[in-house]
């Protein structure tokens, strides 16, 4: 059985947690560590590489991410010289040697495929070559517009062995797009889909957004469909946030229980349609084709398992340090922060700036977290294998709050896991579990 749920009046949409902590929590770091030192002792045989390109063509009005509209001459090649000397760098840091493996990789941004081909190329070449990483042999997951998605850049990506094509279409109809701030038209929206199925590359997802103004059921609905016609592998389910500083901000102040219930009533609804299409549920936003290829890294996990950032937008994790450049989500302080990634030397990239120390309550938190907004949830035996404890020895009162909303299912001993409201509840769950620290820093951030 599942325990009943009381009523609460929590938003449901605090925070997307996709990472653990939050850039808003990393400060600028005294010591500057040498990345020699950060990671001598740790594990590298199932590392994650991530490419960050900050670049747009367009900057939609509810995007938060660390990315700028547009690019002077020369900046995107600017860019990925920096990117060259940072990984340079970073590859020297790890050491040499077998030990050194990277066991998944992907590009993101902004839309890596604002690049040209001939970039895109080069950017293949900077992770294949500087980096060691084997695009060819590992899950390479590239995110794209459909402005950008073009045949020439997909051909390129294709042949260098990309797996999963990421399409942020976010609506189909042309008037919820524009609500969304986000100029496209369904038309070319429909012609960039059929060339990615053109270029064959195995994993398609397709990204959608509800809680759009003006959208309902039936529009929502109607989006949905026109993805399923084209039998994408994934689909993410986004809920619409309105975030300091986004284009969209200044339409809305303070809570909004009706918009909450609208996303809410959208998101069941998705769901629902999704999973009676032959899709599986693996967290609150990924939904996957049930005969879809396996993609994703057999031996890393985010939960253990080091990651690699290189670019201004990229954050890299070790087990003691979790740590990036500079954060911002302003237009002027973004392009600043650009200016100066691509003007330093090799030098400066053999040394920390900016990060979060991660003590073992925090990695305690992290893991849990991570693996708890996954459908499939945590087993605490596997807790306990790692930690020595359990799930409920180290976060008793967080764990009997979510129990007490309905939000964990007692079915399986065996597993801690959300129920179907708890999974829908996702945006809560996550920051419930945030430690004080974290809280505090986050709200002692200066957003700019």
């Amino acid at each position: 059985m599942t325990t009943a749920p009381r009523t609460t009046r929590t938003s449901p949409y605090q925070s997307y947690v996709y990472a653990y902590p939050h850039k808003t929590a990393y400060r600028a770091l005294r010591e500057r560590p040498a990345l020699t030192d950060l990671w001598a002792a740790e594990p590298k045989d199932a590392l994650s590489l991530y490419l960050h390109i900050p670049f747009c063509e367009v900057r939609c009005g509810f995007c938060n991410l660390f990315t700028r509209i547009g690019a002077p001459d020369g900046l995107t090649g600017a860019y990925l010289d920096a990117l060259e000397r940072q990984a340079t760098a970073v590859r020297e840091a790890l050491g040499e040697g077998d030990e050194v493996r990277f066991a998944t990789a992907a590009f993101g941004g902004g839309t890596p495929t604002f690049l040209t081909a001939a970039e895109l190329e080069r950017l293949c070449d900077i992770a294949e070559h500087r980096m060691g990483a084997d695009l060819g042999a590992v899950p390479l997951s590239v995110e794209a517009s459909p402005a950008t998605a073009t045949a020439d850049r997909l051909a390129v990506l294709a042949a260098r062995g990309a797996t999963r094509l990421s399409l942020g279409v976010q609506s189909f109809v042309d008037s919820e797009a524009r609500a969304a701030v986000r100029p496209q038209r369904r038309a070319d929206v429909e012609a960039a889909l059929a060339r990615i199925r053109d270029a064959r590359v195995p994993v398609l997802n397709i990204d959608l957004i509800y809680g759009i103004d003006g959208q309902t059921e039936e529009t929502w609905r109607h989006s949905l469909d026109a993805a399923l016609a084209w039998h994408p592998e994934e689909l993410y389910l986004y809920p619409l946030y309105v975030r300091p500083l986004t284009g969209l901000d200044r339409r809305r102040t303070g809570p909004d229980p009706a918009w909450d219930e609208q996303r809410l009533r959208l998101y069941r609804a998705g769901r629902d349609h999704l999973l009676a299409h032959g899709y599986t549920q693996r967290s609150m936003r990924m939904f996957r084709r049930a005969d879809a290829p396996p993609h994703g890294a057999d031996d890393h996990a985010c939960q253990t398992d080091g990651m690699i950032g290189l670019g201004c937008g990229a954050r890299s994790y070790t087990a003691d340090l979790h740590y990036s450049f500079d954060y911002a989500v302003g237009m002027h302080e973004i392009r600043g922060i650009i200016d100066d990634y691509v003007s330093r030397p090799a030098a400066d990239f053999a040394h920390a700036e900016v990060g979060h120390p991660m003590d073992a309550d925090e990695t305690r938190r992290r893991h849990l977290l991570q693996s708890l907004l996954q459908a499939e949830g945590l087993a605490p035996d596997d807790y306990r294998a790692r930690f020595g404890s359990t799930p409920a020895d180290d976060f008793g009162p967080e764990l009997a709050r979510l129990a007490d909303r309905g939000w964990l299912s007692d079915d399986d001993p065996a597993t801690l896991k959300l129920t179907p409201e708890g999974l829908a509840h996702s945006d809560a769950v996550g920051p419930e579990l945030f430690s004080p620290a974290v809280r505090a820093a986050m709200a002692a951030y200066e957003r700019k």
